[in-house]
């Protein structure tokens, strides 16, 4: 099958998956259902600048307008230009990395104890901290990267994160949550 027809197809099936998700769940967790959804799209527009830029460079090529021992320093210029185009490219391939949509529930979920989220936080904030610095989350490639692992900067924000959790952990004094009365999102249409 032609590609031109299988894109709608595969277009309407997104969007009956997308509504399915904010009719089927509770609507105290539709931010959470948002969250999920921005490494995914952030992801895409990552993919749509690469091949963008790859296009480009394979028609320059060809056109015989730009040397082939030059189209890494011409996508790496491409590349640092971007933002003062507005596109925050290493914005996206950070987001991109990112693979935890059960964060924001958990924060939302007012029935978990006090105790029982500082120590999911605590536990969370370290893996990614661990995941971030070899590459797995927030980066392109798996390894070290230099000695200071793939993205250091993201790894030590998580780490910091983890060292605040832990420390409301031990110096903390509150060990239950307050109820807040639960309350739609969006008033009732009249």
């Amino acid at each position: 099958m032609p590609v031109v027809a299988i894109s709608p197809i595969l277009l309407y099936i997104g969007m009956l998956i997308g509504a399915q998700a904010f009719q089927t769940t509770p609507i105290k967790h539709a931010p959470a259902i948002v969250l999920a959804l921005t490494p995914h799209l952030a992801a895409w527009a990552k993919l749509q600048i690469d091949t963008m830029l790859g296009a480009t460079l394979s028609a320059a090529e060809k056109v015989g307008g730009l040397a082939g021992d030059k189209v890494v320093a011409v996508k790496s210029a491409a590349i640092a230009s971007l933002p003062q185009q507005g596109v925050l490219y290493h914005g996206l391939e950070v987001m991109g990395g990112r693979l935890d949509p059960r964060r924001p529930r958990a924060r939302r979920d007012r029935r978990i104890r006090h105790r029982a989220r500082v120590r999911e936080g605590l536990r969370l904030r370290l893996s990614g901290a661990v995941l971030t610095y070899f590459g797995f989350m927030h980066g392109e490639a798996v390894g070290i990267g230099g000695g200071f692992g793939v993205t250091p900067g993201v790894a030590l924000a998580y780490a910091v994160v983890a060292a605040g959790f832990f420390a409301v952990e031990k110096f903390g004094t509150s060990t239950s949550s307050v109820s807040h009365p639960e309350m739609p999102l969006a008033a009732p249409a009249e």
